[in-house]
């Protein structure tokens, strides 16, 4: 039986241990409050964008620009985007992420997979693994910014442009509320009518795929539809990344601050027993002294 004080030492640890926690569930709502924001705001412009532009994908000329023009499988080779968290203690938040893309990596044994690893966590399980490594970014949300999505988006459309890779996916936490995030495997390029694949997404964006399906006019462009593409489809990509980013960071938050909270109730249980468990000890000592000082007077 473990002496009063070790029980003792045990309660002040676990106590210290819920300050941490319960200190880290107040620092990740206030930051959850201000991604929240940041998702609310780039939300409707990238669904307007994604929605103008898988109509304009169903009726253009996919020639017109390299974007939008299927490679078919001439490598044989996908770039994957991989969107984890820098750090832990958010639950399973990195787990489910990097469940998703290793079963994309394995699903189809003639695709050769590449990765772009976003985060810490992503970084330093695939890199272990021998994975081909495009690009790798950490510390990327404690200062998260349009810049990031730009340099990530650059890296994405020089490797499909240069047809090193067929095909560029998004894999991330999609924000749904506190309790819930939703993981997302995204297609981002090319640019086409395959981006989303659910129709019930087609609908929710207000273009249903048999409405455009059956619209196989092309639009009338001014400026010159090259010139509208070179501005336009780069913009969009940068839009979808940097969506996928904020509902990434946000995610995060929300894991974390549901963590934190078990984790504070988990503790007080954990101290609650152990104080019944203490009280329980100290009544023993109490009661074993108090009959060896009556057997000692019975003795004499």
């Amino acid at each position: 039986m473990p002496s009063l004080l070790d029980i003792r030492r045990r309660v002040l640890a676990v106590k210290s241990t819920q300050q941490i926690t319960r200190a880290m569930k107040m620092v990740a709502a206030s930051k959850l409050r201000r991604a929240q924001e940041r998702v609310l705001g780039a939300r409707p412009f990238a669904q307007h964008m994604l929605r103008v532009l898988n109509g304009l994908a169903w009726r253009a000329d996919p020639s017109a620009h390299s974007l939008l023009t299927e490679h078919g499988i001439r490598t044989g080779r996908t770039l994957l985007f991989v969107i984890t968290a820098d750090k832990g203690l958010c639950g399973s938040f990195n787990t489910n992420i990097i469940k998703t893309a290793g079963n994309f990596a394995v699903e189809d044994p003639g695709r050769e997979v590449a990765l772009g690893l976003v985060g810490r966590k992503g970084r330093d399980f695939f890199r272990r693994r021998g994975f081909d490594v495009r690009y790798e970014n950490v510390n990327l949300f404690a200062k998260l910014s349009f810049n990031d999505a730009q340099a990530i988006a650059e890296v994405a459309i020089n490797e499909y442009t240069s047809e090193r890779v067929d095909a560029g996916y998004l894999v991330y936490n999609e924000f749904k509320s506190v309790l819930q995030q939703r993981v997302v495997v995204e297609r981002l390029l090319p640019i086409g009518r395959l981006a989303i694949d659910d129709p019930a997404e087609w609908d929710k964006l207000g273009e249903p795929v048999a409405a455009a399906a059956e619209s196989p006019v092309d639009y009338l462009y001014e400026p010159a539809p090259q010139q509208i593409f070179d501005e336009l489809l780069p913009h969009h990509v940068e839009i979808q990344v940097y969506r996928a980013l904020v509902e990434s960071a946000a995610a995060e938050h929300a894991a974390r601050m549901t963590a934190m909270e078990a984790a504070t109730k988990n503790s007080g249980e954990l101290i609650e027993q152990l104080t019944i468990y203490m009280n329980k000890v100290r009544q023993a000592a109490i009661t074993r002294e108090i009959i060896e000082v009556v057997s000692g007077a019975e003795a004499q």
